[in-house]
């Protein structure tokens, strides 16, 4: 077991099998030391969290619908690197996407649910540039969407 996941146990958290992609994409791209992670949703086993961020969903699921596609970047991320996230060197972008109604504004504080497990994750190496951006909808209506740009050794 690696290190990482070490404190993903020490947190209750046990990483999922990696979602397959819905369309026309691959779930991630290495090009040199940089693995491009294609977006991932609010999804879990019970199906996820959806719906609209500020009407449908309060912020406390919202907060963990971005915990959510944390884990699930996590999971995409054990799968690029051979099963080692001990191979991680860098988070080195989140962008966050929250399906937000018209008068829900705390983007940055929902994507904090996934920017903060990866602080939890690796450390200082999980703090990362990030964009956080309230959209209009989102795939099959989930609440919440991250995608991720990690350093490899």
């Amino acid at each position: 077991m690696s290190a990482v996941e070490a404190r993903l146990s020490a947190l209750g958290i046990s990483l999922p099998a990696p979602v397959a992609p819905v369309a026309n994409y691959v779930p991630f791209v290495r090009t040199g030391n940089l693995i491009h992670i294609s977006g991932q949703v609010s999804l879990d086993a019970n199906g996820g969290i959806k719906g609209t961020v500020g009407t449908e969903v309060d912020m406390d699921t919202a907060v963990a619908a971005a915990r959510l596609c944390g884990i699930n970047l996590l999971a995409q991320m054990k799968m690029a690197t051979g099963g080692d996230l001990d191979k991680v060197v860098r988070v080195v972008k989140l962008g966050g996407f929250v399906q937000a109604g018209p008068e829900f504004f705390a983007i940055p504080q929902v994507v904090n649910g996934c920017s903060d497990l990866m602080v939890a994750a690796f450390g200082d190496a999980g703090r990362h540039a990030r964009s956080a951006v309230g959209v209009y909808r989102l795939p099959l209506n989930f609440s919440v969407e991250v995608d991720a740009v990690v350093e490899v050794s």
